[in-house]
């Protein structure tokens, strides 16, 4: 049977996932109703998060489809993922054009020499311009450097939601089938020529793991035939050889994983048995089998310390807390999340770097959620030397907003240190081009909300590293911290709202030094919540008025971490966040402070 390999990738939120379980429904692949999107988190969210594999017969043909994610914090499983295809299905939404991330995915798929075909989905929107936005589309082919070969590429129009795809705008819309002949078309077939009874040559580019089995492969055979109980040798990109046995085999099928006698070359696949395989390694039955290529994951951008909890309240909710707990939990995942990168320093405080506060937040909200209880510093930017320069990460920023707020965005991100780079308009909506440093962005999203009335579109990707853009002040609100410990009351919270925004609602039980709210005058304040109204035996006039509490700023793990100072801790467990100031008391402050 013929093979064809193929990943998915877009912008966030520009359809691919909803293509692909298009595609699944359509050759009967899946049932109703299941999607590429399994995890709770990515339920939640509606955004992928780890690259996911499928596959789907069509007129006698396999076709494997890798699901990748479209968030910058996730690129590093998008670029793993492309060396183990033959081509790329290219989705950009017809209303909005390329964005940032489609730079990114497309920038890496060309120099790997693939051919992508451009799918250009929701031409159902109102404002969906196809034409436009295929002309953005072939721009950015030249401007990446694409030979002739790939700017030549193919288009097709689809709705991916509802499982349509036309060749010209004028065709009948019905199904698929246009898209899938493509495919069969246009991506060279897998194992054309590759041997089957060559010796094995295989490259994991994606972790799993299982309870009963370890850590589990997903590779690509470049050659030979891979089987249940084979001898193999791994070898890292560097030469250093180790030997290694496997236990069990799995191919796809749909967007299930099924055990299998064997895998042929061109095919992805699913080994069990080797517990220390790491991503970009070489596995084959030929001793003196020059490594495949190594496959480069990106750097971590920022980093922030995981910490025993201790505050008052620990050990409350949750079920894990020791620090014993923690490591284990983050040993297990280093395992998957190759873009993780862990010091375990010393007992009680891990060192964690990731690829931003996106990638952290959903590591912390998965461990929350399997009962773990602990706390994390303040995200700091990763900054290096090289040659006796300082240097730190950069990011692109393009944003979407309505013309009437971009005076604000570029005045808050200019003290940022960020600089304009480009503005174009279309109608009443302004696309803003901005580069700065990845310190300048951290806490930046929430103000953009409100800037925005919600109405823009920020997405960003990093650039890499470059000359540190000196100091930026970027903190405008003090702390109200809690001076006492007890159950918060309405009325106290009603004096205290004035002064600035409360984090808090009444009943919820606080301690003191527990960050309550800001105050909007930037200095910090200390409180008492729990007050209650004195109580007299003499009735007053105009004492009793109704206790109007204006809506609180929902303590969530990203907006925590983007509120937060250098000397507060975020304290997560299964049922709260608590932002908490690092020493409680106002005479331990004092003293850390001397």
């Amino acid at each position: 049977m013929e093979i064809r390999n193929i990943a998915i990738i877009a912008h966030v939120d520009h359809g691919k996932t909803a293509l692909t379980d298009a595609i699944l429904k359509q050759t009967g692949a899946s049932p109703e109703g299941t999607s590429m999107d399994s995890n709770a988190l990515e339920l939640e969210r509606g955004i992928t998060i780890y690259a996911k594999n499928a596959a789907v017969e069509y007129k006698g043909t396999k076709i494997n489809i890798v699901d990748t994610p479209g968030h910058a914090d996730f690129g590093s499983e998008v670029e793993r993922v492309l060396r183990s295809i033959d081509s790329v299905l290219l989705v950009v939404d017809a209303q909005e054009g390329p964005m940032p991330q489609t730079r990114f995915v497309l920038k890496k798929s060309l120099e790997l020499g693939l051919k992508p075909i451009v799918v250009l989905n929701k031409i159902d929107k109102p404002a969906a311009n196809p034409a436009r936005s295929e002309e953005q589309v072939l721009e950015l082919f030249l401007e990446l450097g694409a030979s002739d070969e790939q700017s030549n590429f193919p288009v097709i129009y689809s709705i991916g939601r509802e499982g349509i795809a036309i060749k010209n705008l004028t065709d009948e819309k019905k199904d698929l089938t246009p898209l899938l002949d493509l495919i069969l078309e246009k991506v060279p077939p897998a194992n054309q020529n590759a041997d089957a009874e060559a010796p094995l040559m295989l490259q994991p580019f994606n972790l799993a793991y299982d309870n009963f089995m370890g850590r589990l492969a997903v590779g690509r055979i470049y050659a030979g035939t891979v089987r249940p109980n084979q001898n193999v040798f791994i070898k890292k990109p560097d030469g250093e050889v180790r030997t290694g046995r496997t236990t069990k085999v799995f191919t796809f099928k749909g967007l299930e994983r099924v055990e299998a006698t064997e895998a042929k070359a061109g095919d992805i696949a699913l080994i069990a048995g080797l517990p220390d395989i790491y991503i970009g390694e070489t596995v084959t039955t030929n001793e003196a089998a020059a490594p495949l290529p190594a496959i480069a994951v990106d750097e971590p951008t920022i980093a922030l310390n995981f910490l025993v909890n201790n505050s008052p309240f620990a050990g409350k909710e949750g079920k894990y807390v020791t620090s014993r707990q923690i490591r284990d939990r983050l040993m297990k995942e280093l395992e998957v999340n190759v873009g993780l990168k862990i010091d375990f320093g010393t007992a009680e405080s891990f060192r964690v770097s990731g690829r931003g506060e996106l990638h952290i937040a959903v590591l912390l909200e998965n461990m929350r959620r399997e009962g773990y209880e602990l706390q994390v510093s303040q995200p700091q930017v990763i900054i290096r030397e090289e040659g006796g320069v300082k240097l730190e990460p950069y990011e692109e920023v393009i944003i979407d907003t309505p013309s009437e707020f971009q005076g604000a965005i570029i005045e808050k991100l200019g003290v940022r240190a960020f600089v304009l780079q480009n503005l174009t308009q279309y109608g009443n909506i302004v696309r803003l081009t901005l580069e700065g440093p990845t310190r300048g962005l951290l806490g930046y999203k929430n103000m953009f909300i409100i800037d925005t009335k919600g109405e823009g579109i920020l997405s960003s990707r990093v650039l890499g590293f470059k000359p540190y853009a000196g100091e930026i002040k970027k903190r405008q609100v003090g702390s109200m911290i809690s001076m006492a410990t007890g159950k918060a009351l309405g009325y106290s919270l009603w004096y205290l709202q004035d002064r600035g925004q409360l984090y808090i609602k009444p009943a919820t039980e606080v301690y003191e030094g527990m960050v309550i709210g800001n105050t909007s005058k930037g200095e910090e304040m200390q409180a008492n919540p729990t007050k209650g109204k004195n109580q007299s035996n003499v009735r007053s006039s105009g004492m009793d008025e109704a206790l109007t509490l204006v809506p609180i700023f929902d303590l969530t793990i990203e907006r925590g971490m983007e509120i937060m100072s250098d000397d507060e801790y975020l304290e997560i467990t299964p049922k709260s966040v608590r932002l908490r100031k690092q020493y409680l008391s106002e005479t331990e402050r004092a003293k850390a402070r001397r």
